[in-house]
């Protein structure tokens, strides 16, 4: 597969047209003149582990814009207690342009800083599907041209007015093997899992459940359970 090499100041460049163009590519009338929010969600703040694995895992975002424009801050990740490392960590800058009632379109950067610092390029979609199915895709770009892909649906069950049940799933995937950053062709990580939380109120909700993780690089294979516990919160 033929890829694209990109050098990290002419993917600045691109990235900071797409953003400039959104921007302004509709002109500001009263209408559009709309008050601005912003919302702080940590999604996932959890302890997840087994008798042979200890992890802190976040999934962190906060916006501010209005129903039509808004910028994103996300973050996800997760600590290793057991070797005292941080196995995976990225920060992304999104601008997310809705496009339809319930979907929004996003387009921005990503930084990991472990397990190695790159930078990616991002294109993605976020929304509701019908059933009221919560999806969140991106497709990343690296600097050499090399695709990887992500996404996620959830499902909230309510139970009562307090207690819901999420189950959920994650997908990644890389169109081609990436020998620097360890990456097969494939399907590189799947996660399916179940949270049952209880709203103490709105904007806190402690939960337990598991997830089941089936992980694959260029240098191992592995999969396993793991017990999670942890918060929702959000302001």
């Amino acid at each position: 597969m033929k890829t694209y090499s990109f050098n990290p100041v002419e993917l600045r460049l691109l990235l900071g047209s797409l953003l400039a163009g959104l921007f302004y590519a509709h002109p500001a009338s009263a209408q559009d003149d709309r008050m601005i929010f912003s919302r702080f969600m940590a999604e996932r703040f959890e302890y997840e582990g087994n008798e042979n694995l200890h992890l802190f895992k976040w999934d962190i975002k906060h916006w501010i814009g209005n129903d039509d424009h808004k910028l994103y801050l996300k973050t996800e990740g997760d600590y290793s207690a057991d070797q005292d490392i941080f196995g995976r960590a990225d920060l992304q800058l999104l601008y997310s342009r809705n496009i339809d009632t319930f979907w929004d379109f996003q387009i921005g950067a990503r930084r990991a800083f472990e397990p190695e610092r790159t930078f990616d390029a991002v294109i993605g979609f976020q929304g509701l599907a019908p059933y009221f199915v919560e999806v969140d895709g991106a497709v990343f770009i690296t600097d050499n041209g090399n695709l990887l892909g992500r996404l996620s649906l959830g499902y909230e069950m309510l139970l009562t007015q307090r207690l819901i049940l999420m189950p959920r799933i994650e997908v990644n995937v890389a169109a081609e093997d990436i020998e620097n950053r360890g990456v097969k062709a494939g399907v590189t990580e799947f996660e399916a899992g179940m949270r049952l939380r209880y709203e103490i109120e709105r904007e806190f909700a402690p939960y337990v459940g598991f997830d089941y993780v089936e992980e694959e690089s260029l240098r191992e294979h592995h999969h396993s359970v793991r017990f999670v516990v942890g918060m929702r919160f959000w302001y």
